[in-house]
């Protein structure tokens, strides 16, 4: 998927009412786009470099007994989210990523020779980082926050089989066939986790699913923490030996227009 200008915008730069700009941002987990008094923005995409480059994880496994030395870290990197807050409204974009996975040739160990085989093999996971460019539609007159980090964790905490209802008919939905489906996924921190409700955080009692739990939304975003939620990835790729290598870090180029005017009543 790319990005383009959407036509409007372009034609806006072109009579001069709007000015194209970029805004790159990196090398940690939060970031804000300033906006100027008595103007706007209109973000229309972004190229997103994850964060994991020049990361491979070397596990060490016995072929035989299936036993792996190793728990890849690389795992971390796997999901990673970018989110926009402007004061008003919150954006969360969750990316998966492919990983290369390679294996060394089988070896035999010492232990050969007194008959007892045990070989091992070396299993290499490395992060696919290629860029990825997204098409979005933003607009704000405030500053807007960037956060972005990596995912470990989903926890369901919920499952239900789900109900026919108006909203939910047999045959097109999984309403009535009798499936358990996920109903409450946890994306945050033990204490105060953010609750992903579903089919809906409104009607969760029309569905017999019960009360609504604290902090209860209906989309899918992971809350900072460092066990259960949001990861900063800078810190992580310290922690497992990249400190200070740039291929480590995730990179964000915002590409969007400057309105230097306060923002329109309606935008269509």
């Amino acid at each position: 998927m790319s990005w383009q200008i959407p036509t409007q915008i372009e034609q806006d730069i072109i009579a001069g009412k709007a000015t194209y700009r970029t805004f790159q941002t990196g090398n940690g987990g939060q970031s804000i786009l300033p906006v100027p008094a008595n103007a706007y923005v209109v973000i229309f995409g972004y190229d997103f470099s994850p964060a994991g480059g020049g990361f491979k994880q070397i596990s060490t496994v016995d072929v035989d007994g299936g036993t792996v030395v190793n728990v890849p870290a690389v795992r971390w990197f796997e999901t990673q989210q970018i989110a926009f807050y402007t004061g008003t409204d919150f954006y969360p974009f969750i990316h998966h990523l492919d990983v290369k996975t390679t294996a060394s040739p089988r070896t035999l160990d010492a232990s050969d020779l007194t008959s007892i085989v045990v070989r091992t093999q070396q299993i290499f996971e490395e992060l696919n980082n290629n860029p990825i460019a997204r098409q979005v539609y933003i607009t704000s007159s405030n500053d807007v926050t960037i956060t972005h980090g990596l995912i470990l964790n989903a926890t369901r905490t919920s499952a239900n089989a789900i109900p026919v209802t108006n909203r939910t008919p047999q045959g097109l939905t999984y309403g009535g066939s009798g499936q358990i489906i996920s109903t409450q996924t946890n994306y945050g921190p033990n204490a105060t986790p953010l609750q992903f409700m579903q089919p809906s955080p409104k009607d969760y009692q029309d569905f017999a699913f019960g009360l609504l739990p604290a902090n209860a939304d209906g989309q899918a975003f992971a809350t900072p923490d460092s066990a259960n939620g949001l990861l900063d990835a800078t810190n992580l790729a310290s922690v497992i030996g990249l400190a200070n290598v740039a291929a480590a870090d995730y990179y964000l180029c915002l590409h969007y227009a400057l309105y230097s005017k306060p923002i329109p009543a309606k935008q269509g």
